[in-house]
């Protein structure tokens, strides 16, 4: 019974979050119902880490709570909302309402956002990459990579610079093309929700879905001390560009329980926040 729940957790919550989402646009009210489908979604993943864990040892505490919450809070509450809402939504409803735009807005909107994913990835990918494979955006990055488990609760830990990097260069392409306000609500939507998904601790199998999508079973893997396996799996959402790249990466194996990164990381948000500026090693 519980392999065969482990098929199902990943496809069930992405879809009825995407479904949920796709009903706020339709009701005219999509930046609540997205928000309330969040945190639902969170809590599931919360209770699912209790019933039916990854890794039994990550559900120890690591001292770490507080911090994660900081830097969620940050990142998601100022970055996200006041970036992604206001200026992104605002400039996508501008370049939108203007003569010759060269977004398919004839498109069904399925079609759409699945264009706006791709193109969205195509920055995100190589940034991602960036960050690993260039020190000065990696000192950035490491803050991430230094959870020593992975759950729910630390999908929001990134150093807010990493954050703003993120930001801009995943949406600027869909939106000066003219990708309607729809669009950029459920790539914006989908990217949260595949985020909070790949970091949760619970047993999920996605089978051939692990190479369409970023899933938890791929960035585990990411996740781990060696390089020639933590190097991998670079998408935010699709697994397109690695696999075009040569840097996807999935083995029948278990991904490592022990992950991190090399050098220690200072336990406090604040410190976490001031050491890429510093020379301690990363």
């Amino acid at each position: 019974m519980r392999r065969a729940l482990s098929y199902i957790w990943w496809p069930l919550l992405f879809g009825l979050a995407v479904t949920a989402t796709y009903a706020g646009i339709v009701v005219d009210h999509a930046i609540i119902v997205f928000n309330v489908t969040y945190i639902l979604l969170a809590i599931a993943i919360a209770l699912l880490e209790r019933a039916m864990p990854h890794e039994t040892a990550w559900l120890e505490n690591d001292g770490q709570v507080v911090p994660d919450i900081a830097h969620t809070l940050l990142n998601k509450g100022v970055a996200q909302v006041i970036i992604v809402t206001f200026a992104f939504m605002g400039l996508a409803e501008y370049v939108a309402s203007s003569e010759g735009g060269l977004w398919p807005v004839q498109w069904p909107l399925a079609l759409q956002v699945v264009l706006g994913l791709v193109l969205a990835e195509i920055g995100l990918y190589w940034k991602h990459r960036l960050a690993h494979e260039w020190p000065p955006l990696w000192r950035f990055h490491a803050v991430h990579h230094s959870v020593t488990r992975l759950w729910f609760l630390n999908t929001g830990r990134f150093h807010f610079v990493d954050t703003l990097s993120g930001l801009a260069v995943g949406m600027p392409l869909i939106l000066f093309l003219g990708a309607p306000k729809d669009v950029m609500i459920m790539v914006s939507a989908i990217t949260a929700f595949i985020g909070i998904l790949t970091h949760a601790n619970v047993e999920m199998r996605c089978g051939i879905l692990n190479y369409v999508f970023n899933t938890p079973e791929l960035h585990r893997w990411h996740h781990s001390k060696v390089l020639a396996e933590g190097n991998r799996n670079y998408g935010e959402n699709l697994m397109l560009f690695d696999q075009l790249f040569g840097t996807f990466f999935h083995s029948p194996r278990r991904p490592p329980a022990d992950i991190g990164i090399q050098h220690p990381m200072p336990a406090t948000f604040v410190e976490q926040l001031k050491v890429p500026f510093s020379r301690v090693p990363l």
